[in-house]
């Protein structure tokens, strides 16, 4: 369990994100460390230090070589970027679209299946 875990163990100890528990815990944080918001420049550097040693360890081969290029910039508005485009599919009409394919997929699948 997460919070069974030390603080040394997190690429941002300080918030307890993204857990370098294994491999996959130090790719999965080399994918998401520019969705981590809230968090100063000296704790990216800190994240870096930490997702930089954890790939060592579980030798992770990691083409990076600062946390600047790690990361494009952190996405403090994703939400409110989510609901516009969500807003903007319901109101054109794709969202519809899409829900109406969806269904007579649903429709073929189980035609097949009798």
């Amino acid at each position: 369990m997460q919070s069974d875990l030390p603080d040394s163990v997190f690429a941002f100890p300080k918030e307890r994100k993204e857990p370098l528990t294994d491999a996959r815990h130090v790719r999965n944080a080399v994918a998401r460390f520019d969705q981590v918001t809230g968090v100063s420049k000296g704790e990216r550097d800190l994240a870096f230090a930490n997702i930089k040693k954890a790939a060592k360890y579980y030798d992770i081969d990691l083409g990076e070589s600062s946390a600047k290029e790690l990361g494009v910039h952190p996405q403090p508005r994703r939400k409110a970027s989510a609901k516009k485009a969500a807003a903007t599919r319901k109101r054109t009409g794709v969202a519809k679209t899409a829900a109406r394919k969806a269904a007579a997929t649903r429709k073929a699948t189980r035609k097949k299946k009798r």
